[in-house]
């Protein structure tokens, strides 16, 4: 091959990632933004989670029937008892995760949400830590000290600060610690054949709705029943331009899923790691200019120390993986051992990657 055509090949694969990464941040940013303006006016954020969740999982259910017809393959379907025993929990942490996510949004400013639900990594180590998967290091402590002096910084005598909001999403943030480390744990075992995010999100789906749903009716319940915007509506029209924005949250939600995975499947999860950083200096710099949220030079100072905490751990992740490659060239077909927030991957099964030959390198890491 001549060095022109080495050129064009590397020039080509950066076309793909960047484009790639724009479709992820597409996805990714459009959520957070989608649900922080819907419910400005929609104060309902359990009751919006929960049309997500339905239209994630007739998304997938085309999806699966889709991919089964283009592949003459079936996809897997779990028992009853690996479903309620094994998913179950996983299913949970996430929809608490989420449901929470998106209810401090009544509360909180983008920018402050994007910061706190940061510290997720923070959990995701603590959690690693007890369940063993992770062993303590003193560049660890090194790592938590960053984001939480942080994220001090920049909620210290911060003008939209606020309380309920900042502990729903914190709460959230804990929730997502055990949701990643159950997930890591989940798709460890091959043999349930969850690799795919497809499949995940087609089991997950039915009992995160149905996790969530009680909390719904304690808090939202009576509220939604009695809306003139739902079902005591007066004006159909704006009724069914509800649904369909409702509905859009829920395309959103499941092409975050499909952008991460075409993302990982295409290049590797070191750059949807480094995507992720880089997301969220995004998302902040969006939210002063169209959300008018305020920041000060100490909050942006907090924001650098978390960010750079969060740099590190991707680093130390990359090199050790990195490590494990070298001393195990040939690995088992399965799912990463590293699956935590802004460094989660979200590996194809085997027969995708027979029929895609995709060639993934071994990464490292979340939620809503």
């Amino acid at each position: 091959m001549g060095k022109g055509n080495v050129c064009l090949v590397f020039l080509w694969k950066g076309i793909l990632t960047l484009g790639l990464v724009l479709f992820f941040y597409v996805f990714s940013i459009g959520i957070t933004f989608y649900n922080k303006r819907l419910l400005r006016n929609f104060h309902f954020p359990l009751f919006m989670t929960l049309i997500h969740m339905a239209m994630i999982f007739f998304m997938s259910a085309l999806s699966r029937i889709f991919m089964q017809c283009c592949t003459k393959r079936s996809r897997v379907v779990l028992s009853w008892n690996e479903y309620l025993k094994r998913v179950a929990p996983t299913a949970l942490a996430t929809a608490l995760d989420i449901g929470l996510s998106n209810w401090s949004f009544l509360y909180i400013t983008v920018s402050l949400y994007t910061m706190t639900k940061s510290t997720c990594v923070l959990f995701i180590l603590f959690f690693s830590l007890l369940f063993k998967l992770e062993e303590l290091r003193a560049v660890l402590i090194l790592v938590v000290l960053l984001i939480a002096g942080g994220l001090f910084m920049f909620t210290y005598e911060s003008t939209q600060f606020n309380m309920e909001g900042f502990l729903l999403v914190l709460a959230a943030s804990f929730l997502g610690g055990i949701r990643w480390t159950l997930t890591q744990i989940l798709l460890q075992k091959a043999e349930l054949g969850l690799q795919n995010p497809i499949d995940a999100m087609y089991h997950f789906q039915p009992l995160m709705f149905l996790g969530l749903f009680p909390l719904f009716l304690t808090i939202e319940g009576l509220s939604v029943a009695t809306s003139e915007k739902l079902f005591r509506f007066d004006n159909l029209d704006l009724l069914f331009s509800l649904l369909g924005t409702l509905c859009l949250g829920g395309f959103l939600a499941f092409g975050l899923g499909f952008s991460e995975f075409l993302l990982v499947s295409k290049t590797s999860s070191l750059t949807l790691s480094i995507a992720g950083i880089f997301k969220e200096l995004c998302t902040l710099q969006l939210a002063t200019h169209l959300m008018g949220d305020k920041m000060s030079l100490l909050n942006w100072l907090g924001f650098a120390i978390c960010i750079s905490g969060i740099a590190l751990h991707v680093s130390l992740k990359a090199c050790r993986s990195k490590g494990e490659q070298e001393q195990k060239p040939y690995r088992e077909t399965g799912s990463d051992t590293d699956l935590e927030l802004l460094l989660r991957t979200s590996k194809p099964g085997e027969e995708d990657e027979d029929e895609r030959g995709v060639d993934e390198n071994v990464v490292t890491p979340q939620q809503d």
